[in-house]
């Protein structure tokens, strides 16, 4: 399995931003993709998670209203849309997989990850 970030970038608080996570290696229909990120000197931080069969999709508060999560099953590639982006969110964003149907937000619980993509946001 791989997952490749891209989309990360310098944005202007209020702006928006799209990250893309392409994903190989398998079918993902029994996946939770999810959206982590990190700051230096910080634990990884779970933002969104979408269920690939069914897209269902679900997003922590403190990005709640502002990012969504989507995928887009032709591509196999899942987004994060930063809308309104705020100084705090920036970090290095990372895409993860895991195999099964419950959403957990530990980064523990996701076996494949892609390279972290560095979003800074500037006031």
């Amino acid at each position: 399995v791989q997952l490749q970030a891209s989309g990360g970038g310098l944005v202007q608080a209020g702006g928006s931003l799209r990250l893309s996570c392409a994903a190989s290696g398998r079918t993902f229909s029994t996946y939770v993709m999810a959206w982590f990120r990190q700051t230096p000197g910080k634990e990884r931080e779970f933002v969104a998670a979408i269920w690939w069969s069914g897209g269902t999709t679900y997003v922590t508060d403190s990005v709640k209203g502002r990012f969504s999560i989507s995928r887009d099953s032709a591509k196999n590639t899942v987004y994060l849309d930063m809308n309104s982006p705020k100084p705090e969110d920036t970090a290095v964003y990372y895409c993860a997989a895991r195999q099964g149907v419950n959403l957990f937000y530990g980064r523990s619980s996701y076996e494949y990850w892609g390279q972290g993509t560095q979003v800074t946001v500037s006031s």
